[in-house]
């Protein structure tokens, strides 16, 4: 195995408790424009570009899937939502340590998130590791987010190694399929409440239930 280098960090459901918060958004968003998305559809979608999952959800909610003004408004009301509601984001378990012990054990560290501007800044300022990342990645960045490998491949590019030389650590699966589509090492996390033979199949080599259970396998961050 090609030695490791950097680490890449989702943020959403891996570092930051935001995913149900997510859903919950989602949720209400549909509701005010008369349309019923399930809880379980937006979760399973949560990390997936946010143009792809509207459009889908629109679908399985019986919306004019055409109607650009109703996706835009779904988008708005999304963002109000979880903007109000901001202050109750939390730090997983072992994030803050997680991703100190990357950067105090030499890797690169970058934060390879897909998630808008507005939405980054409150995760980063909750974070608050800043001293301990050496590059991010946001969804300015790119025209299309996960599954879509393209903002792993950035990540890669700002990190300065090959894939070969980089893990992922993700929540979701499509963090993975992101990631191994064009050969990154995935590990997964549970914290987004994706279950392991979900994480698995779409890549993650190992699964753990949180950054916590993560730090305490010191072995998987030494060189």
């Amino acid at each position: 195995m090609a030695p490791i280098q950097a680490i890449l960090f989702d943020i959403d459901g891996t570092l930051v408790d935001s995913v149900y918060l997510h859903v919950d958004a989602w949720r209400r968003a549909f509701a005010d424009h008369d349309l019923v998305a399930p809880a379980w559809e937006i979760h399973r979608r949560i990390g997936k570009d946010g143009s792809l999952l509207v459009e889908e959800l629109i679908d399985v909610a019986g919306g004019d899937a055409e109607s650009s003004d109703l996706a835009s408004g779904l988008s708005s009301a999304h963002d109000e939502y979880y903007g109000g509601r901001s202050d109750e984001l939390t730090v997983l378990p072992g994030a803050r340590e997680l991703v100190r012990r990357c950067k105090d054990s030499d890797y690169v560290v970058v934060l390879a998130t897909s998630a808008p501007e507005h939405e980054l800044k409150i995760l980063r300022s909750l974070l608050d590791v800043e001293d301990a990342v050496d590059a991010v990645t946001s969804g300015a960045d790119v025209e299309t987010a996960k599954p879509d490998s393209t903002v792993v491949a950035l990540a890669l590019e700002r990190a300065g190694v090959a894939a070969e030389n980089a893990v992922m650590i993700g929540d979701a699966t499509w963090d993975f399929v992101a990631a191994t589509d064009i050969g990154v090492r995935g590990l997964g996390v549970r914290s987004g409440g994706i279950a392991a033979p979900e994480l698995r199949e779409a890549g993650a080599s190992e699964v753990f239930a949180d950054a916590a259970e993560l730090l305490a396998r010191s072995d998987l961050f030494t060189h």
